[in-house]
């Protein structure tokens, strides 16, 4: 298979330290420095005002777009600039866009599955769907199969509450029966995997792990971790938290995973925040 990612930024390249080897090919639309992450894929620039013609020629030639791009206030970035090309490339091609959880909106802290009709709440969540639905009218035509994974809030090396206590950021602000869905980066990659393996018709699936829980039990955790006091809870009235950051409290919603496991077969290697924070501390994040 010849793969083709948009945007090869964190999750991108995570997927791509695993599961390199089963592609022939690889290439990646990227934003400047990014480029020297790999030395064995071929990378576009995707800000250029007009595409390479040798790009594509790339893209007609992949079996598989990777799509992990966000979305623009107004269009899917990636299909204003290149919607056209890729509706008229006659090849089969597995289409993986990566979504989020944010579709949901705010469900009081009710579990959603992928049956439930999104009722997206915040300005980036709204652009999320719009992009979901633009890719499925892409699919539309038979000769592309399109997955959505509605990704959880990502945490993984260099990303999480460990290295967040090290450099003195983390807290543990406190918001009654407030809940965060999260997802390693290594079981999103094997999703994606899993994905690229299912001989079904395509799908949306939410990618979150089998516990969604409070944000401060979580650094409380990482602390004992690191045989550290956590620090104090901070009721969510005294937090002076950013308007970005109150939005994510804003929703509280618990993420079924069932679909991915049934559907998909999937196996998550960190079921929960304590597997993934413990291999996280085993492999040393945040002791330095």
């Amino acid at each position: 298979m010849n793969l083709f990612v948009f945007g090869l930024g964190y999750t991108a390249r995570h997927f791509l330290n695993r599961h390199r080897s089963s592609f022939d090919a690889v290439a990646a639309t990227v934003r400047g420095a990014e480029a020297e992450s790999f030395a064995d894929v071929r990378t576009f620039g995707f800000d250029r005002e007009a595409a390479e013609p040798s790009m594509i020629e790339t893209l007609a030639e992949s079996d598989v777009l990777l799509v992990s791009v966000p979305p623009g206030a107004s269009l899917d970035p990636v299909l204003a600039k290149f919607g056209r090309v890729l509706a008229k490339i006659e090849r089969p091609q597995t289409i993986v866009y990566l979504s989020t959880l944010g579709v949901y909106g705010d469900r009081g802290g009710d579990w959603v599955d992928e049956t439930r009709l999104p009722l997206p709440k915040h300005a980036r969540s709204i652009a999320r769907l719009r992009a979901e639905k633009a890719w499925s009218a892409l699919a539309k035509d038979g000769s592309k199969k399109l997955f959505i994974l509605r990704l959880a809030g990502i945490y993984g090396p260099g990303r999480n509450a460990l290295v967040a206590l090290r450099e003195g950021t983390a807290r543990r602000v406190v918001k009654e029966g407030q809940v965060f869905n999260r997802i390693h980066v290594e079981d999103i990659g094997a999703a994606i995997a899993a994905a690229l393996a299912d001989d079904g018709i395509g799908g949306i699936f939410n990618v979150a792990d089998d516990e969604p829980a409070p944000p401060q039990d979580v650094v409380a955790y990482a602390a004992k971790l690191l045989s550290i006091a956590p620090p104090p809870e901070l009721r969510i009235e005294k937090a002076h938290l950013s308007p970005l950051a109150r939005s994510f409290y804003d929703e509280n919603k618990r993420a079924s995973n069932r679909k991915l496991k049934e559907k998909l077969g999937l196996t998550l290697a960190f079921p929960t925040y304590r597997e993934g924070l413990a291999a996280l501390f085993a492999a040393g994040e945040g002791r330095s």
